[in-house]
């Protein structure tokens, strides 16, 4: 078979949008099962029964990865572990790197102490060490330049990474000052903030996002990127602003040549508050002056987001990848496949571009 791709985007439904994606692809001769987050607990069930139905119900899944904490990226996996012949876990565990956090933080003077709360912190992540440890499963750090099959690493830096396990609430680092927190308004009431929105009625071009930074859970985000089938892929989970301007960094060193992707994974379920137009321009190219005619498309951008979640895709982020030429499509619902080359499944269908939305959040 000559090398190919099919990358499922599963549709993760609660009334919170999650991320769970299965892989195969062949590079000169040899066939990879890649698993990219496992979704909430229910979803790892699903997650193995699509790869033994579609991918030929493989013996081993090559390699796994955990992009970041939060348990509807994380939580399916513990499934996916515990069912499957994992041959690579890769994740990065904030508590390896004890030795260089513990001055870093004013009420730490023991070194067990800090790792055991910075495993209280991130539960998800300590359960699939404990699950990989128990099974023999290697765990491998995941940071920017490592190879993971044919997937290279964008983001998140060593150095980026540490600085984000330091600014977590979870952590509860935030500026410690007298024995006391001070905190940013971020968190659960920053989801509520940013969900009072209003809608206002924009031309075909105009793009507005907020000056607020995504959770530094997000941004610890590993960040991917393959050339598979003559076609550019990128896969970025949650990552923010921090993690896409990395991505552009980095691409020289891998010959990416941006701006320009085949596949792009919007981050974050399409939340404006992490990407801008002047990141996108890089990576997908400048706004087209008027809309492509219909049919026609410069690329794929792919959208995890639950049908229920009133809050996800933001209309400004589905505005923005139509101002760049993107076939929008989105999850809600419905797993979706992304493939070249190679026919559609049986009872598989094209799935339709979104509408573009004359209006965004102001």
């Amino acid at each position: 078979m000559a090398d190919f791709f099919e990358i499922d985007f599963l549709d993760v439904e609660t009334k919170k949008s999650g991320d769970a994606i299965a892989l195969r692809y062949e590079v000169s001769g040899q066939e990879y099962i890649h698993v990219v987050d496992g979704g909430y607990l229910e979803t790892g069930k699903r997650l193995i029964s699509h790869i033994q139905t579609h991918y030929g119900n493989p013996k081993q899944i090559d390699h796994v990865v955990a992009s970041h904490p939060d348990g509807d990226h994380t939580a399916g996996l513990r499934q996916v572990l515990e069912d499957c012949q994992v041959q690579n876990l890769w994740m990065n565990r904030p508590w390896l790197y004890a030795d260089h956090l513990l001055s870093r933080f004013s009420r730490y003077t023991n070194r067990d102490n800090l790792i055991r709360d910075l495993k209280a912190a991130y539960p998800n992540t300590t359960a699939l060490e404990e699950i990989a440890t128990r099974r023999g499963i290697p765990i491998h750090e995941a940071f920017q330049g490592a190879s993971i099959g044919a997937f290279v690493v964008m983001a998140p830096t060593w150095d980026r990474y540490i600085e984000k396990v330091l600014d977590s609430e979870k952590t509860g680092r935030v500026a410690e000052v007298a024995g006391t927190k001070e905190t940013s308004v971020t968190g659960f009431l920053a989801e509520i903030l940013a969900g009072a929105v209003n809608l206002v009625k924009s031309a075909w071009g105009g793009e507005f996002f907020p000056s607020g930074e995504t959770s530094a859970e997000n941004e610890m985000s590993i960040v991917q990127y393959a050339y598979l089938s003559g076609k550019k892929i990128v896969l970025t989970a949650d990552t923010g602003r921090e993690g896409l301007q990395e991505l552009i960094d980095f691409a020289p060193r891998v010959g990416l040549a941006l701006p320009g992707v085949d596949r792009f994974q919007v981050p974050h379920h399409g939340s404006r508050r992490n990407v801008s137009t002047e990141l996108l321009d890089q990576i997908l190219g400048q706004r087209l002056e008027v809309k492509l005619l219909d049919g026609e498309t410069k690329f794929t951008a792919i959208i995890s987001s639950a049908k229920e979640d009133e809050d996800h895709p933001r209309k400004a982020v589905v505005r923005a990848m139509h101002h760049r030429g993107a076939k929008v499509i989105s999850t809600e619902g419905r797993s979706i496949c992304t493939f070249h080359p190679g026919p559609l499944r049986a009872g598989w269908t094209t799935v339709e571009n979104m509408p573009y939305p004359d209006q965004l959040e102001d």
